[in-house]
């Protein structure tokens, strides 16, 4: 008989990472930012399973906060996993670390890496025992990738979270979300929202609500509320906060459509 798929979420930084395992094997999918290394090791230890029995890493898009410990968890036995589509993102976060002086990261090694297409996939995942696929999802990024389970789970990285469909009609982000909810998932894990079970119904932003939400948004940052707190609170995406932000701290007096009439949805 089968093992059956489990799925260990590790909350060890603000990025949602979650530890695969299959009947042959396991597989990590996304790691956090620079310098979260031992709270890693330590998340890890709880599970009681040693860094070592990681067979691969796999980063659902290469921005900071989601590959940023992927070559120390490498030097330690895991082999990253880069899909064919990732190729030319793999180094777009090492400025950012170089800008701040993060002397924790380290860069991934090119000589090390595992290419894999994004067609050959399911063949892929099988050698660990998953019975799955990868799925390219640009939206949030032009890298982003999603990782599909055959037992309903989908890991999408930062797409946009379903709840905001609405406000993405018309873009990327919609077209990738239709073509994972063609393969009926039944539960999603974000990289930074609560996983959602789709047995449950799904609740879409309507207007009145989005109003709401961006109110909120600007009432936490009068009160100096760092992003991440306010994305805590409000479960919006980090994203439309981040838009928010920008658009409110840059335009004097303006209030909340004005907000939305200049948030750039399209082509995101």
């Amino acid at each position: 008989m089968k093992k059956e798929i489990a799925v260990h979420e590790l909350r060890y930084s603000n990025t949602n990472t979650y530890l695969i395992e299959g009947s042959r094997g396991m597989i990590l999918f996304d790691t956090g930012w620079a310098g979260s290394f031992r709270a890693f090791c330590s998340a890890m230890g709880k599970l009681d399973i040693p860094v070592q029995k990681i067979d691969f890493i796999l980063i659902s898009h290469f921005h900071p906060d989601h590959m940023g410990i992927a070559q120390e968890i490498a030097d330690k036995g895991p082999e990253i996993v880069v899909m064919d589509v990732q190729k030319d993102y793999v180094h777009a976060a090492d400025s950012v670390f170089a800008k701040e002086n993060n002397d924790a990261f380290i860069s991934i090694d090119d000589d090390k890496v595992r290419y894999v297409r994004i067609e050959d996939s399911r063949e892929f995942l099988g050698t660990i025992g998953i019975d799955g696929e990868i799925i390219s999802t640009p939206g949030h990024s032009d890298d982003s990738i999603s990782m599909w389970l055959d037992s309903g789970e989908l890991f999408v990285g930062d797409l946009n979270p379903l709840y905001e469909l609405e406000l993405h009609k018309g873009t990327q982000i919609e077209k990738s979300w239709n073509r994972l909810l063609e393969l009926k998932p039944r539960i999603v894990y974000y990289g930074h929202a609560k996983n959602v079970d789709l047995n449950s119904e799904v609740p879409s932003i309507k207007v009145t609500d989005l109003h709401k939400l961006v109110a909120r948004i600007m009432k936490y940052i009068d009160k100096g509320v760092s992003l991440d707190r306010i994305q805590r609170k409000t479960g919006a995406d980090e994203t439309f906060i981040e838009d928010v932000t920008r658009m409110y701290l840059t335009h004097s007096n303006i209030d909340v459509q004005g907000i939305l009439d200049r948030i750039e949805i399209k082509g995101r």
